[in-house]
Parts: C-alpha cells; sequence; structure tokens
C-alpha cells in the first residue's frame, strides 16, 4: 500500500485518521527502509497539504515548505518535522491564525515539530546570520500553497549558497569537525549516535551541501549505499524504542539487529562502521578538495599577474619511483604504469605515509583498478614498502584508511577481511580489531630504536591480534595465520618463526607479571622456554608495551609497565650468555678478489655494478623475489675516509643503501707487494628513475677520493633545494656501545631513520674521531637503519670505555642535528 493509498484511507477522519494510517504504515512488517520513508512522506505530506488547504481559505501570498530531512523525504519513525510556513508579508493576523491551525494539529498528535514562519527576505537573512538554517534550506520542498513563492526562495538560497562558498563552506568544516570532536567517530563507538559522530547522517548531509556548492563533489561510489543503511538502522531504532533517538545503545543493538534481519548485534555494528568508514573517508577526500580549490581561487590572480595570463602549471615533486606530489598530494607519476608494477601501491602508500601527506583519490582507485596482484613470496621491495608504510607513525593511519577504502588492503592481505571494521565489545578497548591494529604498528614505530629487528616488531604489531577473525583462543589462531602472511610476503623461515612466536605470545608478558609469583625461578623459566632468545624477548616487551598503549588508557600504566620490565630482566639473565664475537667474514669470491687485486695494483677504485637475486627461502627453488637493489662491490686501496666518501657519492646519484659491508681484505701473497684493500659489498637501489652508470660511479669516486669532488656541497645543496614537508617526525636516533660483542674491536650499534647521506654523516663523524672501522654491517629495514660498526684505535686495539661512550654520544648528537 503507498503512502496516497493510506492517505486515501485517512482522508474523511482528519488527524486521527492520519494517525491511524501512520501506524499501520510504521507496523506493516512487509515494508522497511527507502520505501517506507518515502511513503511516511508522501502520507505525512498530504495530510499536512490538507490541513493547509482547510485553513488558509482564500488567503494568498503564502506557502507551506518542507526543509532538513523532512523536506529529503527521510522521515524516520520518530523524525521532526521541519517546516517553514512562507508568506509574503501580507496581513500579518491572517498568517498567524494560519500558523496556529497548522502547527496545533501536529502538536495534538505528539509528532515533534521544528517550525517557523518567515517572508523570503527573512529567511534568506536568517540562513546568511545561521549556517544551520542555510542547510535546511539547501533541502526546501514545497508541499502547499503558493510554489512560484517557494521556487522563488529555493532559487535565491542556492545562488546565496554558491555565492558565499568560499566563506561557507570552511564554516561547514569546522562545524563538522568540532562535532567529530565532542561526539567521537561513529566507526569505532560502541554505543554510536548514528546523527551527530563522525561518519554520521550530519555528515552526509553536509557532503551534500558541499555538492550544492558546485565547488566540490564527494567520492559517490558507496555513498548513498552507506547513508541508506545508516538511515534503516535509526528507522529500527525508532521502532523498537518508540523514542526518537539517535544513540544505538547497547541494551538496544540485539533488538535492532533482529527488527533489521541481521545474525546479531555484532554484524549489525559491522554494518554501521563500514557505512560510516565510506562516509568518514568520503568527508575527507571532499575537504581536502574544497581546501585545494579555495586556496588555487586564492592564488590564481596572483599567479596569471605573473605568467601573463597563461594557465598555471602544477608543479610535481618526485617522492619514489612512480610517485610524485602534486598540490599537497601523492599522485601516480606519468609515467608509472600500475598494470606492470605490482609494489606500486606500497610504495606509494609508503612514500605518503613517511612524507605525512594524503594519498591523492584517483591515484588509489587507478591502482585498485590495474595493479597485478603481487607474486607469493612477495618481491623483497614490497616487504620493505610494507615495513616503511607501518613504521611511518601517525601518518599511517590516514593512508592506510585510503587504501582500505578500495579493497588495496584486503587484496595485499586477504586475511584481513575478517578482522576489518570488527567490534571490540570490551571496556578496556577503544578501537575496532583493524583500526587497533593500525594504532598498534604506530605505536610501535615509536619503539623502533630498542630494537634491532624493526622490521618484525612492525608487522607482529600489526598481525598481533589477527586472529580475533577466527573462533576460539585468538593467539592461537593468530599464530597459524602470522605464519602464514609472513611466508607470503617474503620472510625467511627463522623470521617467520619469530613473527609467529610474538603473535602467539604478545599476551605473555602483561598477564604473567601482573598475575604470577616473579620471585618464582618457574615462572621465569617458563617465560624463557616460550620466548627462546634475546632478541625475541627484546621484540616481545615493546610489542608488549605497544599493544597496551594501542588499546586505550586502561590498558598500561607505570605500575603495569615496571612490572613487566622486571619480569624482561629476570628472563633476560636466564637467557644471557657468552655474546657473540665479530662475525668471521667469509672466503672472499673470486669477484671479489679480482676487483682488490685490480684495485691494489692500479693503485684506484674499481667497482662492479650487477643484479644479484635474493637466496630462495629454505626448501624452494631459485629464482623466487627479485632482490632488493642490485649488488655494488668497490675495492679501494686501503686508506683514511673511504667509508665517507663512498656514501657521500652513492647519496649524490641518489643510491639508496639497503644493506653494506666493509672489511679489510688481505692480497694472497702471490700477489707482487702484497698489502690490504678495503672491500665494500653494498645492496644500493635508485631512489627513483635508473641506476647510474658504473663508470660515471667510478669517475666520482675517483674525483672525491682526489679531493676534486665536493661531496658535502653538493648534498648542501640538493638538500637546501629539497621540498620541506610536514612529514612525521620519527623517534631520536640511539647509538650505544654494545658490551662485550667483541674482543678484538668497539662495537657501536647506531639506530637510526634512514635519509640520505645518512652513511656520509656517519662516516664523516667516525673519521673525526680518527677512529678506524675494522668492519661494518649495515642493513636498512623498512625506514629504519640498524648499523653495527666495529671500530678500534689507530694501533688495532678496541677503544677504552670512556672513548667509547664519548664516541656514541658524539654520533648520537651528529644525527640529531
Amino acid at each position: 500500500m503507498t503512502g496516497t493509498e493510506v492517505q486515501n484511507e485517512a482522508d474523511d477522519s482528519g488527524p486521527s485518521g492520519y494517525a491511524a494510517a501512520r501506524l499501520r504504515l510504521l507496523t506493516e512488517g512487509a515494508r522497511s527502509g527507502p520505501p517506507r520513508r518515502a511513503a511516511l512522506a508522501e502520507l505525512t505530506d498530504d495530510w499536512l497539504a490538507g490541513l493547509f488547504t482547510a485553513a488558509a481559505g482564500r488567503l494568498t501570498g503564502v506557502s507551506l515548505v518542507a526543509v532538513g530531512g523532512y523536506g529529503r523525504g527521510e522521515l524516520s519513525p520518530r523524525s521532526d518535522l521541519d517546516l517553514l510556513l512562507l508568506h509574503d508579508g501580507g496581513d500579518p493576523s491572517a498568517v498567524a491564525a494560519l500558523a496556529d491551525r497548522l502547527w496545533y494539529p501536529v502538536w495534538d498528535l505528539g509528532l515533534a515539530l521544528d517550525h517557523s514562519v518567515r517572508t523570503p527576505a527573512e529567511a534568506r537573512r536568517t540562513a546568511g546570520e545561521d549556517l544551520k538554517a542555510h542547510l535546511g534550506l539547501l533541502d526546501a520542498r514545497h508541499l502547499a500553497g503558493d510554489l512560484g513563492l517557494t521556487a522563488t526562495l529555493r532559487t535565491a538560497v542556492l545562488a546565496d549558497w554558491r555565492n558565499q562558498a568560499p566563506k561557507r563552506l570552511p564554516e561547514l568544516q569546522e562545524l563538522c569537525a568540532e562535532r567529530g570532536r565532542r561526539q567521537g567517530e561513529l566507526q569505532y563507538l560502541l554505543e554510536p549516535d548514528l546523527k551527530e559522530a563522525r561518519g554520521g547522517l550530519r555528515d552526509a548531509t553536509a557532503l551534500r551541501a558541499v555538492a550544492a556548492s558546485w565547488l566540490a563533489d564527494a567520492p559517490r561510489e558507496g555513498l548513498a549505499d552507506a547513508r541508506r543503511r545508516l538511515l534503516d538502522v535509526r528507522d529500527a531504532l525508532h521502532l523498537g524504542t518508540g523514542r526518537a533517538t539517535d544513540r544505538l545503545a547497547l541494551q538496544e543493538q540485539d533488538q535492532v539487529a533482529a527488527e533489521l534481519g541481521l545474525l546479531d548485534a555484532d554484524t549489525l555494528l559491522r554494518q554501521v562502521y563500514e557505512a560510516a568508514r565510506v562516509i568518514s573517508y568520503a568527508s575527507d577526500v571532499t575537504w581536502r578538495e574544497v581546501g585545494r580549490v579555495l586556496r588555487s581561487r586564492a592564488v590564481r590572480p596572483r599567479l596569471r599577474a605573473m605568467l601573463g595570463g597563461g594557465k598555471p602549471v602544477a608543479e610535481r615533486s618526485p617522492l619514489a619511483e612512480g610517485v610524485v606530489e602534486q598540490d599537497g598530494e601523492v599522485v601516480l607519476a606519468r609515467a608509472a604504469r600500475p598494470e606492470r608494477d605490482p609494489v606500486l601501491p606500497l610504495r606509494a602508500a609508503a612514500a605518503a605515509a613517511q612524507a605525512g601527506l594524503p594519498l591523492s583519490l584517483h591515484a588509489v582507485r587507478r591502482m585498485a583498478a590495474t595493479v597485478r596482484p603481487l607474486p607469493t613470496p612477495w618481491p623483497a621491495e614490497a616487504r620493505e614498502q610494507l615495513v616503511t608504510l607501518l613504521g611511518s607513525g601517525r601518518p599511517t593511519v590516514d593512508v592506510w584508511e585510503a587504501l582500505e577504502a578500495e579493497g588495496l588492503v584486503s587484496s595485499l592481505l586477504p586475511d584481513w577481511e575478517r578482522v576489518r571494521c570488527r567490534p571490540q565489545r570490551n571496556a578496556v578497548h577503544i578501537w575496532t580489531v583493524d583500526r587497533h591494529l593500525i594504532e598498534t604498528a604506530v605505536r610501535a614505530s615509536e619503539l623502533t630504536r630498542r630494537v634491532s629487528r624493526p622490521d618484525l616488531l612492525l608487522v607482529a604489531a600489526l598481525l598481533h591480534d589477527i586472529g580475533k577473525g577466527w573462533p576460539g583462543d585468538h593467539s592461537v589462531a593468530g599464530e597459524i595465520i602470522a605464519r602464514d602472511v609472513a611466508l607470503r610476503i617474503g620472510f625467511e623461515r627463522a623470521d617467520v618463526t619469530v613473527l609467529a612466536t610474538l603473535v602467539r605470545h604478545h599476551l605473555l608478558l602483561v598477564e604473567t607479571a601482573t598475575r604470577r609469583d616473579l620471585e618464582d625461578p618457574a615462572t621465569v623459566r617458563s617465560v624463557a622456554e616460550a620466548v627462546g632468545t634475546q632478541s625475541t624477548l627484546e621484540l616481545l616487551h615493546a610489542l608488549t608495551e605497544a599493544d597496551a598503549l594501542a588499546t586505550g588508557p586502561a590498558a598500561w600504566s607505570s605500575w603495569r609497565g615496571s612490572l613487566v620490565a622486571d619480569l624482561v630482566r629476570r628472563v633476560a639473565a636466564v637467557l644471557a650468555g657468552d655474546a657473540p664475537d665479530e662475525p668471521e667474514p667469509g672466503a672472499p669470491t673470486a669477484e671479489q678478489e679480482r676487483l682488490a687485486i685490480e684495485a691494489f695494483r692500479t693503485g684506484s677504485p674499481v667497482l662492479s655494478l650487477r643484479a644479484q637475486p635474493e637466496p630462495a627461502p629454505e626448501g624452494e627453488p631459485a629464482g623466487g623475489p627479485e632482490p632488493l637493489g642490485v649488488e655494488l662491490l668497490i675495492a679501494v686501496p686501503d686508506q683514511p675516509a673511504v667509508l665517507p666518501v663512498v656514501a657521500g657519492v652513492l647519496a649524490v646519484h641518489r643510491l639508496t643503501v639497503r644493506t653494506a659491508e666493509l672489511r679489510i681484505l688481505s692480497l694472497p701473497d702471490d700477489v707482487d707487494d702484497a698489502g690490504s684493500v678495503l672491500l665494500l659489498n653494498w645492496r644500493v637501489a635508485a631512489e627513483y628513475g635508473s641506476l647510474p652508470q658504473a663508470a660515471r660511479l667510478r669517475a666520482d669516486l675517483v674525483r672525491a677520493l682526489e679531493g676534486s669532488l665536493d661531496i658535502a656541497g653538493r648534498l648542501a645543496e640538493r638538500d637546501a633545494a629539497y621540498p620541506r614537508r610536514r612529514g612525521w617526525t620519527a623517534p631520536p636516533p640511539r647509538v650505544t656501545v654494545a658490551p662485550a660483542a667483541s674482543r678484538h674491536a668497539t662495537v657501536i650499534e647506531v639506530r637510526t631513520q634512514d635519509a640520505p647521506g645518512l652513511l656520509h654523516r656517519i662516516g664523516t663523524a667516525l673519521e673525526k674521531a680518527a677512529v678506524r672501522v675494522r668492519s661494518m654491517h649495515v642493513s636498512t629495514l623498512g625506514s629504519n637503519a640498524v648499523d653495527a660498526f666495529y671500530v678500534t684505535t689507530g694501533t688495532g686495539a678496541p677503544l677504552p670505555l670512556p672513548d667509547a661512550s664519548s664516541l656514541a654520544r658524539v654520533l648520537e648528537e651528529t644525527l640529531r642535528g
């Protein structure tokens, strides 16, 4: 039965007939959702039009107008009726009498009414002073009376809105932001306000207002469906409670789920969260576009004057291979080919997070539509880019949400779909499972200086609760999933075992520390047996803290932290053994020996630049993932300042060092005038573009060693020209002296954020300190550099402890500067 058919039944009965027809419509089980809302609006339209006709008589120059939600034709069971009685300024007493004859029947039925009586000029003036009134008038819809009066007002209000958009839209954005701060984010709340929370119905209405301004438009895919879903939930809430409420309280959720035919309250919340996520993301994209357009309008006249009327060209600044910055967003380079580059989504996301910039909607959608799936196992670059993304701090959240909005996360990590938008009915948790995992990675990124394997810490943070999408103990299920994911993304089997252990035991430290007797040796031994190694204990300690901090304010305290730290100290003592000495280098390869002999005989550096495939994981055939960069072998006659010079030349050529080893190679006795050569084995990759030719690298290396190439000046010039971005503030560097790590040298450990020219700065500082680098082992894990330098005095002895500590402080200050 349509709204008109219901009204026909009610026509002879006046208000009581409307009430009966309304009740029948709302209790009719066969109809719900948009059809019921439309029918209720139509029924109400006809009733009010009848009231108006009977009350107005021969009075002219008046009309009845629906505004706000009623104007949009979206009447929920307990919605207010937003009505405007519009008049041309004629007989005031007649208009007042008409208003009384309209409003009182509505009140008599117990319906909520938001009403006003104005002339078009008064309505426009009110809209100009009150943003909310202006928003309501954007949805004005004629109900009865003088259609021309209503049409004139609609036209004027829309024209005012478009003319005033540069002023009103920033006001609207701030209104939405303030409401979000007050009400929270709908997609994470256990008892959300469907209308007022961020990502709710108010925000969906704000997006309509932005579109009406013609200044920008929201991404429409999924937006209408998300809005409909929230309205359906509100309808069921109104019917279930019999009240005009927008807050989905815990005690109402089972009844609302049943009304909607859903399995349970968790399914209901998940649908609400998914809808809110769509609206929130659309809001972010839309307000970013509004800001870009307004900035462009403000700058355009000046640019046109400077360019003599020519059209300004948007500046594009490279960030990574196939990725550039334009207009404050990360977009794809013109030469990017997502269909041929499966790593591009992760590379673009990592570059965006590192730069603290949003991923362009167009770029994300293009990648989602065209990019090829990653092979299994992933290429090394894909794994490194994932680690870089996870280690980028707070900007990771927005970038991850952009990937999620277009389905790229579930494409990369299929197991993610089970935890996506999954609620946690726990007073301690403040996030859904998926957001908690990302928040844990954000917290873990602040602790990367405490561990020797930040890549394992960050991936463990991402996966530690992945088992919550499966029945049973989530730690047990998560261990299985984590092992599978780690193998798929290309970790070596030893690292896979560590990750599985971290996920399986991510609650072990805090539960043991707070519930067991730490004075009992059996307690400490059981933890030591579960953890296995010092390095895993170090990782588990950091993961425990990151997990708790990402859970909510009630999950971590100084007291809990001290208990866990005490347990870690006791377990570390059990696991302690003799520290390994400096790793013995393997015998030089034929290629290394050839380069060393040539360098010694010519007295100048020689090098080899070639692709070096990664070894296949144990038990798997060769020819797996592509290498992370190429192998660069450099042999240089033993002399001072080789490390900073080589590192500086690589930085000048925009080569990123992924791994590096330095060793002193003594030449065989059969070489005339045998001596020693410094052999540097590096894995490098171009920041973007192609690799330089080996001949150019060697020529610049010769010039730098001779002193004719000003490396420091070249790097300073490039840094000065490099655009400054807000980015993320990385944790401060940490430089320590490893106690008893070697009998033959002092080991200086450096943990810091990777950056262009980092090894050049470290090498220069070591050179100024007059220490000799006996060997070094450098690795870049995501965006984190984890380096060990085995240094001695000029006579080849380990540094005295005071000198070593002073050197560590100098290095740390250098890196902080």
